[in-house]
């Protein structure tokens, strides 16, 4: 078996864009399925300890419910990753106003994000890896966001079953720039996730109002239900009566990593399903990590097989933090002309006896 990486057709987009699926496999037998429409991974073939390949990750068999209400399953995230709150803030002196898309808030990058646009796609092969490039050039006022933002995100797939991600951006105007991945795992490949295991490195995360907008403070985890500093159930404290977890309808914050340098690739998160033996490794250059429990999926979206059922999945974003161009206490995510936004994710997995 052979690094590679096939190229097949994916329907279209509505104005009638021809849209790609591209495979990529590994010589360990981890296959990875991206499509040029918002740079989504459809699919995330990884083995048990026995072998077995599983897909675990969710997803569509075709395009068409990606460009309806789809819950940004595996998507490229941008302009902004997360919420901005009501849409609005200050930047030189004016006032931005973006597209309100999650009640009274910004989100995601607005109604049509990153993840619903169509991307330039480039097939990558090397000796050790395979990859796929993917560019595209978000003009200025898309969605209220000023400056013509060119963007590059690569995929990046190795022997050692690990997934890279690089991001790339520069602007020609001052802008908010915070990109992520928005995959959904379930290392089983069904049922639900709260019997994962997951442990996160952060001592501190934002907590957030009832719009899921953050108060401000880096609040302690430890003593509530949001210390995964130890390997800790999903479902352990899920339903404990807290003030973060009803205002989240569960676990949807931001996580504030434990950091040396600034920059430096560090492990964030590590994710175990003890029954199949599978486990995720999230390294990454980013502040922070939303961790996401799946608290809207219903059972009315279904796909590859699945249904995708209340907490039946979660989402790790490796990001800044939310709100942050309101917050002038939180990480920088401003992009200015000639600066370059450059970061870094990986995704290993391996597995335990």
């Amino acid at each position: 078996m052979e690094l590679s990486i096939e190229q097949e057709p994916f329907g279209q987009a509505p104005d009638g864009t021809p849209l790609s699926l591209y495979t990529l496999r590994n010589r360990s037998g981890m296959i990875v399925k991206i499509t040029n429409l918002g740079g989504i991974i459809t699919e995330l073939h990884v083995p048990d300890r026995q072998g077995n390949l599983a897909d675990v990750t969710f997803g569509f068999d075709t395009p068409e419910p990606y460009f309806g209400d789809s819950p940004y399953f595996g998507a490229l995230i941008g302009r902004y990753g997360n919420r901005i709150a009501g849409g609005r803030f200050q930047l030189d002196g004016r006032t931005v106003q973006l597209d309100v898309n999650n009640g009274p808030n910004h989100l995601h990058g607005g109604s049509k994000g990153f993840d619903k646009v169509v991307w330039h796609a480039v097939p990558m092969v090397a000796d050790l890896s395979i990859g796929l490039k993917l560019t595209y050039t978000s003009p200025d006022g898309e969605q209220g966001y000023p400056g013509n933002l060119e963007v590059t995100v690569t995929y990046e797939l190795n022997d050692a079953n690990e997934l890279l991600v690089k991001y790339h951006a520069t602007t020609d105007q001052a802008t908010p720039v915070n990109l992520t991945q928005h995959a959904y795992f379930n290392l089983a490949g069904k049922g639900t996730v709260l019997d994962h295991e997951l442990q996160i490195n952060a001592d501190r995360y934002t907590p957030i109002d009832e719009n899921s907008i953050p108060l401000g403070q880096l609040a302690p985890v430890e003593y509530t239900p949001f210390d995964f500093r130890k390997p800790r159930r999903i479902g352990q404290a899920i339903e404990a009566d807290d003030a973060q977890l009803k205002n989240g309808l569960g676990y949807d914050h931001n996580f504030v990593l434990n950091k040396g340098e600034s920059n430096v690739l560090g492990l964030a998160a590590v994710l175990r399903d003890p029954g199949s033996g599978r486990v995720l490794e999230l390294y990454t250059q980013e502040p922070g990590l939303q961790f996401y429990s799946g608290n809207f999926l219903d059972g009315t979206l279904a796909g590859k097989g699945w249904t995708y059922e209340h907490r039946s999945a979660i989402c790790l974003e490796p990001q800044h933090f939310p709100d942050s161009p309101n917050r002038p206490e939180f990480p920088n995510t401003i992009l200015r002309p000639g600066e370059t936004y450059s970061t870094r994710s990986l995704y290993r997995f391996t597995t335990q006896a």
